[in-house]
């Protein structure tokens, strides 16, 4: 393919989901609308590209950010959405009142992704003036660090309902059953609630240490001890507790009894760019996500071969996802382990050649590429993945 035509087409299919007010819609036909995780995702993955997208997609999610107790949408002070929309969607009439709240991890995705477009912001200072306007880190900060110390404060106070530091979830309302990356309505993944699922404890303990960081550089010196504090305990007892040491790799979850969901799936790799990780951990961690029940030719399964409800064409359990991976990724290379970086972001790029277009998931079996119907195209954070691949080429 021609590079400056495919990334072309990448940047039309962007065009097409991206809002009036300016954020990017998570997908097409099927999530035309305003999703807090799949926004922040994609403006995390265009913020080198048009960092415009991320200023925007944090003042429209700051402006929905929870206010009140409301079970039947789930919404609490200081949470993120999960999804709204201007319109009904048919498809949806009781299950996910809009706006739904029902996300454990789009408030410290909030955080996490505030705190990459300031850092952005404060390396563009050679940027045109039009553009400073959007990107004066010291003013984005002021204006957004109510809605981030509320963000955090939710992870704190209600996110951990119980005290024992893990970010939980269960569904108070007719939503989703499952509030992570693998959403469902049902309990696809078998696992007793509340939830602490894998992921969204790295995300929680890199939004504390990015919290303490800006408290630091506003001179709230209290309040970064705090998230300092937090995060250190945090990655102590996770560690601790999540880790495998038969399978050398992170279970899955902790269940409502406190018991490890020992599932072998892809979302320990999201914990890599997050930091929470001991560092005796890392390799193992790395080389079991290369074992040939995860690993394929067109990237890391969502869920091992070895499984026994593993599906290759299943949504969340054994497909591949263009985003899983590039999160993934992200990690590899934080950590500089620069080999398996690339291993993952060809085998995506092989996949997007192969396929012609970036769905939002694909299958793998026997070998070989396998599309999947229901997968949608375009897809945002699919898209600004292969986009983001390729413009680090």
């Amino acid at each position: 393919m021609d590079g400056k035509k495919t990334k072309k087409t990448l940047l039309a299919e962007i065009d097409k989901l991206r809002d009036p007010r300016g954020f990017i819609k998570a997908g097409s036909p099927r999530f035309e609308r305003l999703f807090g995780r799949d926004s922040l995702i994609v403006a995390w993955q265009l913020l080198e590209i048009d960092p415009s997208v991320c200023w925007t997609t944090i003042k429209v999610l700051s402006e929905l950010q929870g206010k009140k107790f409301d079970p039947f949408h789930e919404e609490e002070p200081g949470k993120i959405i999960h999804e709204t929309d201007d319109k009904p969607h048919p498809e949806h009439p009781d299950e996910i009142p809009f706006p739904y709240y029902g996300s454990v991890d789009s408030t410290p995705l909030f955080v996490i992704v505030a705190g990459m477009y300031f850092r952005a912001a404060a390396r563009k200072e050679g940027a045109e003036r039009r553009h400073i306007d959007k990107t004066n880190d010291r003013a984005f900060l002021e204006k957004h660090w109510p809605n981030i110390k509320a963000a955090l404060n939710w992870i704190l106070e209600y996110g951990d309902a119980d005290g024992d530091t893990f970010l939980e979830y269960r569904r108070k309302g007719r939503g989703l059953f499952h509030q992570g990356w693998k959403d469902s309505s049902e309990d696809h993944l078998g696992i007793k609630p509340p939830v602490a699922i894998v992921e969204a404890q790295g995300y929680a303990y890199y939004a504390f240490k990015q919290g303490a960081s800006l408290a630091k550089l506003l001179g709230e010196n209290d309040e970064a001890q705090k998230y300092d504090q937090q995060a250190d305990q945090l990655k102590k007892n996770f560690n601790r507790r999540f880790w495998m040491e038969k399978e050398k790799f992170f279970a899955l979850a902790f269940d409502g009894d406190k018991k490890q969901k020992r599932a072998i799936t892809s979302n320990p790799g999201h914990l890599l760019f997050t930091g929470i990780v001991k560092e005796n951990y890392l390799k193992s961690l790395i080389q079991r996500l290369f074992k040939p029940d995860l690993w394929t030719p067109y990237g890391i399964r969502t869920h091992s071969t070895e499984e026994p409800d593993f599906d290759p064409l299943s949504y969340h359990l054994g497909s591949i996802w263009p985003h899983d991976n590039w999160i993934i990724a992200q990690g590899l290379k934080r950590i500089g382990a620069e080999k398996e970086y690339r291993q993952v972001r060809d085998a995506v790029l092989k996949a997007y050649h192969e396929l012609g277009f970036a769905p939002e998931l694909y299958g793998v079996v026997e070998g070989k590429l396998t599309q999947i119907p229901l997968a949608c195209h375009p897809q945002g954070w699919a898209t600004g993945a292969i986009l983001n691949f390729l413009s680090k080429d």
